[in-house]
């Protein structure tokens, strides 16, 4: 069961390196409304799987703080994730983005009874240099988009901090992960008409952009990388979350959405290494 888990966790990466091919591929539609669009299909994706597995039922148990903090970090990661991509190079802003399975790494080092070793601090700079080499390396640099970079780098504080501050609500059950879903719909809805102008998306192209951002990367993904982490190899999985960077990069050069460069080819790969060092140190300290 544990392999088949794990491997079930490994299709979550796989759909999460498709998030920014989408993302760009729903343009024109605003941020808000985007999140409004995707988690309303992803939650009702989540409620038929529940009802359809049982699980309905456990939803009650499950405790109204952690409700408000699974829509918080849900909504607050990719209003930001969708925000940056609407204001810069969606290839370097994603990438930016993709400093959180680093920085999960770096806050862990700091909860009670941890502490940061010499290897998470070179991950970081490997890491963060590949960042630095994005926002000010690139002969193409725009200043224009360092706001899309700098609320990139907040996407991935936010994704972070979510995901540490996780480990102290306990066992939740995964068929909640619907309404953190359906709770990010409708808060999005609400705040959608105080800030954006409604746009639809442009052409069938963009009706499937965000139906395949609903069904995967902010629909089903959640769901199988929540069973993989609590009944596969979670370390393993770990390690895999760090080619996201990677492959979410390729996509997009395959694509023809970003133009392959030394620039980007070597930020991706500070970043995802920043990553697997800073994780080797903490599977070290575990040995």
């Amino acid at each position: 069961m544990t392999g088949r888990a794990t491997l079930i966790g490994f299709g979550a990466v796989l759909l999460w390196a498709l998030l920014a091919l989408f993302t760009v591929g729903s343009a024109p539609v605003p941020p808000l409304q985007l999140n409004a669009m995707c988690f309303a299909i992803g939650g009702t994706l989540g409620l038929l799987w529940s009802a359809r597995s049982g699980g309905l039922g456990a939803l009650r148990a499950v405790g109204w703080r952690v409700y408000v903090f699974g829509i918080a970090g849900l909504f607050g990661y990719h209003a930001l994730y969708f925000t940056a991509l609407r204001l810069a190079p969606p290839a370097e802003a994603g990438l930016i983005a993709y400093l959180w399975p680093l920085l999960i790494v770096l806050f862990s080092g700091l909860l009670p009874g941890e502490r940061l070793r010499p290897g998470h601090l070179v991950g970081a700079l490997a890491g963060f240099s590949g960042a630095a080499l994005i926002v000010g390396g690139g002969a193409a640099f725009d200043a224009a988009a360092l706001p899309g970079y700098l609320i990139a780098f907040a996407c991935a504080l936010t994704w972070a901090g979510y995901s540490v501050g996780s480990r102290r609500l306990g066992a939740v059950p995964t068929d909640a992960v619907a309404i953190f879903c359906l709770g990010s719909a409708l808060l999005s809805a609400l705040l959608h008409p105080l800030f954006e102008e409604t746009v639809w998306p442009d052409g069938a192209l963009g009706w499937a952009a965000v139906a395949g951002l609903g069904l995967g990367p902010v629909g089903l993904a959640f769901f199988l990388w929540d069973f993989g982490v609590k009944r596969g190899d979670i370390q393993l999985l770990g390690v895999a979350s760090y080619a996201a960077p990677l492959l979410s990069t390729a996509v997009l050069v395959l694509s023809g959405i970003a133009a392959p460069s030394w620039t980007l080819g070597l930020a991706a790969l500070l970043i995802t290494a920043g990553a697997g060092i800073a994780a080797r140190a903490s599977f070290a300290k575990a040995d």
